[in-house]
């Protein structure tokens, strides 16, 4: 039985809902991760970790939901990207197995603490590395021939996908100083604040560069932002960039604790809205479309029915944990 049309474009949304979720529930741990080493022994790094213990470990359920509906509800897509991007993948996963370790053993085993923050750190930077990388790679393109991937070991390496790695690193680092800046009181909210405005400068250098270099990447990339009439509606992207920008500045500048983590997250957000600009209807770009990758009607029907019940039970399980850990973080922690 051939796909259907509209429950394939229902899937296409519920995988990018669910990459946005990830970004949104997992970013700013990784963050804290990064900035992890700037700050200081004792104190100061409790607080940090006890600022996302409430919450880190359910962040990855939405990295489950889609890697697992991409295998789902586009098999063809799956079977080419995962084969592409073996190396980041594995590295991805491995880190982000290091830091849950890391962020466990910390507190269990305080003789050797030095050490396990260091791999909370280095399992962070990894991870988050890695999924720039892999994004990198796959926007560039993958090379396919016939049904399955057809390049290299090292294809998914590349100046551009260092570039998307290096942005995804500063990205999430301002996610996660903007996070501590909310949740904690004292040194550790000062010192991420003072980080807050130069990764925030960082970050806005690497939305830029990145969505310079995008369009050259393939003329159909161009095509879909600079076309007439459609460059009407895609202007709107960057000029929304730079609005959520002034208003990130600004939050800075004027003290506040918690718009400044919305706004970094909006500019996550508009970076996501680019993206799918730039690929969809593509989910291999230049190769494959959500169509042609699709898993039959049938099966579709199916995970549809699935995702239903579990994506609003996922979705009120995280608000109420959100809810209940609320407010600024005590200093006894949560372990």
């Amino acid at each position: 039985m051939t796909p259907d049309p509209t429950i394939t474009v229902i899937f296409a949304f519920v995988i990018a809902f669910a990459i946005a979720m990830y970004v949104v529930m997992d970013g700013f741990d990784l963050g804290i991760g990064i900035l992890f080493p700037s700050f200081q022994v004792g104190k100061e790094r409790d607080a940090a970790m006890n600022a996302i213990a409430p919450v880190w470990d359910g962040n990855e359920t939405w990295l489950v939901l889609g890697g697992g509906g991409l295998l789902a509800a586009f098999p063809l897509a799956y079977a080419i990207i995962l084969p592409a991007l073996y190396a980041p993948l594995i590295a991805m996963l491995l880190g982000l197995v290091f830091r849950g370790v890391a962020f466990e053993f910390r507190w269990r085993d305080p003789a050797h603490r030095a050490f396990w923050d260091w791999a909370f750190f280095a399992g962070s930077l990894t991870a988050t590395l890695a999924q720039g990388i892999a994004l990198g790679a796959l926007l560039q393109g993958i090379a396919v021939e016939g049904r399955a991937y057809g390049g290299g070991w090292w294809d998914w390496l590349s100046p551009f996908s260092l570039l998307t790695g290096a942005s995804l690193v500063a990205g999430y680092a301002l996610l996660g100083a903007c996070w501590l800046m909310w949740k904690t009181e004292g040194r550790i909210h000062d010192d991420a604040r003072r980080w807050a405005r130069p990764l925030a400068i960082a970050t806005l250098v690497a939305i830029g560069a990145v969505s310079t270099a995008t369009p050259f990447l393939e003329g159909e990339y161009w095509r879909r932002w600079f076309a007439w009439p459609g460059v009407l509606a895609t202007a709107q992207v960057p000029l929304l960039v730079a609005i959520t920008a002034f208003l990130l500045f600004r939050a800075l500048a004027k003290g506040h604790e918690r718009s400044p983590f919305f706004y970094t997250l909006a500019l996550f957000g508009l970076s996501l809205l680019g993206l799918g600009i730039s690929i969809f209807p593509e989910i291999v770009p230049g190769a494959v479309t959500i169509w042609e990758a699709a898993a039959p009607a049938k099966s579709q029907i199916f995970m549809l029915v699935g995702a239903a019940v579990l994506i609003p039970i996922i979705l009120a399980y995280t608000a109420w944990s959100y809810w209940v850990f609320r407010g600024k973080v005590a200093e006894a922690g949560y372990h």
